[in-house]
């Protein structure tokens, strides 16, 4: 049987860094092999006018606490804006996406249950040059599906 959890703390700033799919870096704060694959943690900056394409996770609820800025979200096919302080949860199976409408980078916190989707992360920063269709390819191998484009 594997070892239980361990409690933490990680500081602003602290946790390792990658280069993340919405244009800006991404901290993980927690990774599914930390929590006993509970749930995966991350910081993450959006750039101004970016974010992911419209998509749903089979296995995985997805949340997001916006600390600084504004993004405006795609739940299925209703879309709402979401400032600093809201926090946004996206049940498995809904597709969603999110754009950073602002001219200034938004940081966010997202958070995933079960653990598990820093695989997507890991591999994604590894790529050597941006590719839409990286996202489609990558995701499809954590149970991710691309059901449509970005908003803009």
């Amino acid at each position: 049987m594997p070892d239980s959890p361990k409690p933490f703390v990680v500081g602003p700033g602290e946790g390792p860094t990658v280069q993340g799919p919405a244009g800006g870096p991404l901290t993980f704060k927690v990774r599914g092999d930390q929590s006993g694959g509970a749930l995966t943690v991350i910081e993450n900056v959006i750039a101004a006018g970016d974010g992911p394409p419209h998509h749903r996770h089979a296995g995985e609820d997805e949340a997001w606490w916006i600390i600084e800025g504004r993004l405006r979200f795609k739940l299925d096919d209703a879309e709402q804006a979401a400032g600093a302080g809201a926090f946004v949860y996206v049940p498995r199976g809904v597709a969603h996406s999110f754009q950073n409408p602002g001219p200034e980078p938004a940081r966010i916190l997202v958070m995933f249950t079960p653990g598990g989707m820093e695989g997507f992360f890991d591999a994604f920063a590894e790529l050597e040059e941006f590719d839409r269709q990286a996202f489609s390819r990558l995701g499809a191998e954590v149970g991710m599906e691309v059901v449509g484009p970005p908003l803009r």
